[in-house]
């Protein structure tokens, strides 16, 4: 009998979980397969909620745990962290000593995991490579690809986009996004606004209980790294915007990113200037939690990836601001608008007025995780790449 392959899937905060859980899943049920979970950057920082927690509670083994985050939220400690997580990551991986190495997506935190990988002869699985966005996930997202040795992008259109970049396309497998494994896996039984209302006793956070038989508003809104110094006014635009719509809303801290203090100083001081009795401000929620809400919520607002991939799959309406989500594929249920409170205002009326649209799979029909797990159980890439044209 062949030893069972070890996978080592590295998590970094709560999109990476959301994009990873169906992975780990599928991995774990896996005969072939031995599952490593590495936590490291905001993952293991209770700030952001201390996902690590929730990835327990889950089922999953935390294998090894790694701090490199820097305080600060500029430009310069998003390098410095960069750096440390390049130091702890070749730690960790030497400790673990895995067959091969899964990351997902784009988050700056995620290159060094690449770069360790690649350096120590481990192969390297990259999902969700091949789109095109904006801020510095883009190239962030691009050099891993020209890591990675497997390649599993959500769309067609992705696929053909790393074949372009030289990768070998018998290394690229479209299987869609992992995180409509967890979508179609939650909606199929839609929970009652009772059983949601209880996210204010179960979650805390900030602000009054809101009333969810209501119609109500999900906010999720990042910094983007790329406009650095601007991050407070655009959340500034959007706050002014929901001031004016004054309906029951549900607000998620934003990420770690270069920036991300801009944007929770905007909401502090939002706060407690205006004392706004609609607005509840959420740390972190688990993906399950966040899932309900948005087939539930009259209306996505920000600028989180979630509205465009898990919204397509749902039919959520969303408001997408700004350049974060720049250029990627985008299903019905979007409204792309700028950062400006009077035209944000108009585009969530317009949402809200519309209700739920047709679910559309642009980003899998829900069955990546088992796909990846299969592909990483057979394939054995060589360790030297060559561009392949």
């Amino acid at each position: 009998m062949n030893p069972q392959k070890k996978i080592c899937v590295y998590i970094g905060g709560r999109a990476n979980y959301s994009s990873g859980k169906s992975i780990l899943e599928a991995i774990k049920n896996h005969p072939g397969l031995q599952l490593q979970v590495l936590a490291g950057a905001a993952s293991v920082l209770d700030r952001y909620g201390e996902l690590v927690n929730i990835i327990e509670k889950d089922g999953f083994k935390v294998d090894y745990r790694f701090f490199s985050v820097v305080e600060g939220e500029t430009p310069l400690t998003m390098t410095k962290t960069t750096g440390l997580g390049l130091i702890e990551a070749s730690t960790a991986l030497d400790n673990l000593k895995p067959d091969a190495v899964v990351v997902v997506g784009d988050r700056y935190d995620v290159l060094p995991i690449a770069i360790a990988s690649s350096y120590m002869n481990i192969p390297l699985a990259h999902t969700m490579g091949g789109e095109v966005t904006g801020t510095i996930d883009e190239s962030i997202r691009h050099a891993i690809t020209k890591f990675a040795h497997i390649h599993f992008p959500a769309n067609d259109d992705a696929r053909q986009r790393i074949i372009r970049m030289g990768e070998n396309p018998e290394f690229v497998f479209n299987v869609g996004c992992p995180r409509n494994d967890l979508v179609l896996k939650e909606i199929k039984n839609k929970v009652s606004s009772e059983v949601l209302a209880k996210i204010f006793e179960q979650h805390g956070g900030v602000g009054p209980t809101l009333d969810l038989t209501q119609k109500f508003l999900l906010v999720s809104q990042h910094p983007v790294t790329t406009e650095y110094g601007l991050n407070r006014k655009h959340m500034e635009q959007t706050l002014a915007a929901l001031d004016r719509l004054r309906m029951p809303t549900l607000l998620l801290w934003p990420n770690s990113d270069a920036g991300a203090d801009e944007v929770s100083r905007a909401i502090r001081a939002f706060r407690e200037k205006n004392k706004p009795t609609w607005l509840h401000v959420f740390k972190d929620l688990p993906v399950e939690i966040y899932i309900h809400l948005m087939n539930s919520t009259a209306c996505l607002v920000g600028n989180s990836s979630s509205g465009v991939r898990e919204g397509s799959l749902i039919g959520t309406p969303v408001v997408n601001l700004g350049t974060r989500q720049q250029s990627r594929l985008c299903g019905k249920n979007v409204i792309n608008v700028e950062n400006d409170a009077e035209k944000i205002y108009q585009a969530v009326k317009t949402q809200t007025e519309h209700g739920h649209y047709t679910l559309d799979t642009l980003y899998g029909d829900g069955s990546a995780g088992t796909q990846i797990a299969n592909i990483l159980a057979k394939v054995n890439p060589k360790i030297q790449k060559v561009i392949s044209y």
